[in-house]
């Protein structure tokens, strides 16, 4: 992912004039603009744990797309656990903190409608989990981390999308 020569930012427009005009404070992902996303629905193949010699392990989730495209997002050691939960099918006699955000927005009468991954920009991944009431009507998107993102979608057995821009530039090849 480092290394490319080219990326997109989440931000319209000249990002060191408005990094600049800030004072040197990042703007915020919720000042993004609404853009085509070209959406491709993404599958979860598992949470996987990589271990060199020397470095502490760390987790990832590895989604991949119809087209076979594998995407590799380095995610916290809790998040890997929250993921791998609901991808085994783990009970638990009190709700985990995503359970318990689906369970409240099941009982407001919401649901969550999909999530998209729609920006990488400087290594990170940005989502969006869309929420709705009744049936689509007043959907509202909030800004997330993929990977809450990617645990609730799986307990609300929602859709996961990923913008086509952000599948060119986090694709790899085989793990």
């Amino acid at each position: 992912m480092s290394g490319r020569e080219e990326f997109n930012s989440p931000f319209d427009g000249d990002y060191e004039d408005m990094f600049a005009e800030s004072g040197g404070n990042l703007p915020e992902p919720e000042n993004r603009r609404p853009r085509q996303l070209d959406e491709k629905e993404v599958t979860v193949i598992g949470v996987f744990e990589h271990q060199e010699e020397g470095i502490p392990p760390a987790a990832f989730v590895l989604l991949s797309d119809a087209l076979g495209r594998q995407i590799v997002i380095w995610i916290g050691r809790f998040e890997a656990y929250a993921i791998s939960a609901v991808l085994e099918g783990a009970q638990y006699d009190r709700p985990m903190t995503h359970d318990l955000l689906k369970l409240m927005v099941d009982r407001l009468g919401g649901s969550v409608e999909k999530i998209i991954i729609d920006d990488l920009w400087q290594d990170t991944y940005y989502a969006k989990i869309t929420v709705s009431v009744k049936n689509g009507a007043n959907a509202q998107e909030i800004d997330a981390r993929p990977s809450d993102a990617i645990a609730l979608a799986l307990r609300a057995k929602a859709p996961i999308y990923m913008a086509e821009s952000v599948l060119e530039q986090a694709a790899v090849g085989d793990i």
